[in-house]
């Protein structure tokens, strides 16, 4: 196929699906009790930190996920650099983060005064890739009393952080060995990835904790707002202490014990997530439903492959995904200009972090897949109004 015609093609299949422009590549469906909620946070005056509906998104949060505890924080980057605290990063050590990833994941490493060690990602999870890592490690690390440490910088590697990119899990029973062998905690970033299962369980909670985003663009969204998981109890009451300035309970004195962190969410937020989750299978059939729709749609197109959920897994398809074929991966910004200019919202995958300004000196083993999947990887429009269910 000639790539001259490859713009026109996306922008044909964007219409049968999606029906004429503008439409963005992902916005939020207020369809339940939100004004309900909400107007009773404002009638009671509890919007802060505190009330019931904080105190109930958590336990929900925990029954839908299967996690013991989930601790809800003002964002999903606060979760993770709280997550990565209690895990035990500490300033000066290295953590494992796929290069493929959204800013935020390694940002919360940066917070914690550590270095982003970029490992690579696999075609099919668009995640880390579990044997290339275990082969990496095998070549550059060792194990001492003190835990994982690179031998080429003498720096303790503290943790790895998978990522479920677009809410695709990624294959965590190897990573998971691979982790085991070299004493490495693993703390997933699961926040694009509520509704997602790798072989039965959620997304976020086979680590040692994990953590979820409900930002305005996420399937449920609380306007901003994230949450930590865990099953270790102890972990889970750390958790809520730092991100609650690490304040000891007093009836009225200001007692802090530790440095902590002004992370909890406010009760108008969770109130709007409360609401949001009681429509999560919903919004869950929608977007598998959109995902049908775009693979019948791109059947008749031998040079594009819709992303899929990874066998034994079930993926909550947050963000919509197309590769384009090798032999016409240097189309994709012609696409991107084509789908946008007749008011398509797609987008690249984000620019991979090694090539940022702030991150480009940290260590790297070679990104050959993450850099593949970067050149020919779009995101289509994925918001739950755009499909039934």
């Amino acid at each position: 196929m000639s790539g001259r015609r490859l713009p026109a093609q996306i922008v044909s299949v964007l219409a049968q699906v999606l029906g004429p422009g503008p439409v963005a590549l992902h916005e939020p469906l207020f369809s339940g009790r939100e004004w309900d909620y909400l107007r009773e946070c404002l009638d009671s005056g509890w919007v802060s930190s505190v009330g019931r509906f904080v105190d109930r998104f958590e336990r929900d949060l925990a029954s839908y996920t299967g996690a013991r505890h989930a601790i809800a924080v003002v964002n999903g980057t606060a979760a993770l650099h709280a997550a990565l605290l209690l895990a035990g990063v500490r300033p000066g050590d290295e953590v494992l983060v796929p290069a493929l990833t959204f800013v935020g994941t390694v940002n919360a490493v940066s917070y914690c005064g550590a270095t982003p060690h970029f490992v690579d990602s696999a075609r099919e999870t668009l995640g880390i890739d579990p044997a290339a890592l275990a082969e990496y490690l095998h070549d550059i690390a060792e194990t001492t009393a003190d835990g994982c440490r690179n031998r080429q910088s003498g720096a303790r590697i503290a943790a790895v952080v998978p990522v479920h990119v677009f809410g695709h899990p990624v294959a965590l029973g190897a990573l998971l060995e691979a982790a085991e062998r070299h004493k490495l905690p693993v703390v997933e970033d699961a926040s694009e990835a509520i509704g997602s299962y790798y072989e039965g369980r959620h997304a976020g909670t086979l680590g040692l904790l994990g953590m979820l985003s409900f930002n305005g663009n996420k399937t449920i969204t609380t306007g901003g707002g994230g949450a930590i998981l865990t099953d270790d109890p102890e972990l889970a009451r750390r958790a809520k202490h730092i991100t609650t300035t690490a304040k000891e309970p007093h009836r009225w004195a200001y007692l802090h014990d530790e440095i902590g962190f002004n992370y909890r969410l406010p009760n108008i937020n969770a109130a709007l997530g409360c609401a949001q989750l009681e429509q999560l299978d919903g919004f869950l059939a929608r977007k598998r439903r959109l995902a049908e729709r775009y693979g019948e749609a791109l059947a008749g197109i031998d040079s594009v492959t819709l992303v899929r959920e990874p066998a034994g897994c079930r993926s909550n398809y947050w963000l919509q995904a197309i590769m384009l074929d090798r032999a016409l991966a240097e189309e994709r910004d012609a696409v991107l200009d084509a789908t946008n200019e007749q008011g398509y919202m797609t987008r690249p995958v984000w620019r991979l972090m090694h090539r940022l300004p702030m991150y480009s000196g940290c260590p790297r083993m070679p990104l050959a897949v993450a850099e593949d999947i970067e050149r020919r990887l779009i995101n289509l429009p994925s918001g739950m109004s755009l499909s039934s269910g």
